[in-house]
């Protein structure tokens, strides 16, 4: 599992909808698997699930991207990557998940 924490500022229909570019076209294996936005009052949240092919790990990886704003505030952002790991007992070969994260740091 890899993570990435970021505390960005801009429009956050712009940011969210670079990212869902990026990584769909950024990989050809990418895909979305599901999404969910929700509004609170003043506060927003969006999380979208990405999935791609990890060559590295000849396995899929998964990435669930969040990004929550209140009011005109700075947009936080969480990235967890999973799924790349081949072992049973001990995380190994987490080359794909550490890959897919890079994709989105790229992006940003």
């Amino acid at each position: 599992m890899a993570k990435l924490e970021r505390t960005l500022h801009g429009d956050f229909n712009q940011i969210i909808k670079k990212i869902e570019n990026g990584i769909l076209n950024g990989s050809m294996s990418a895909s979305l698997e599901d999404s969910s936005d929700f509004y609170s009052g003043d506060a927003r949240c969006s999380v979208r699930v990405f999935e791609r092919y990890s060559y590295a790990g000849g396995n899929r990886v998964s990435m669930n991207v969040t990004l929550f704003q209140n009011g005109n505030d700075e947009i936080h952002l969480s990235a967890i990557t999973s799924g790349g790991s081949q072992a049973v007992l001990f995380k190994v070969n987490t080359w794909g998940e550490e890959a897919f994260l890079d994709k989105l740091k790229e992006i940003l």
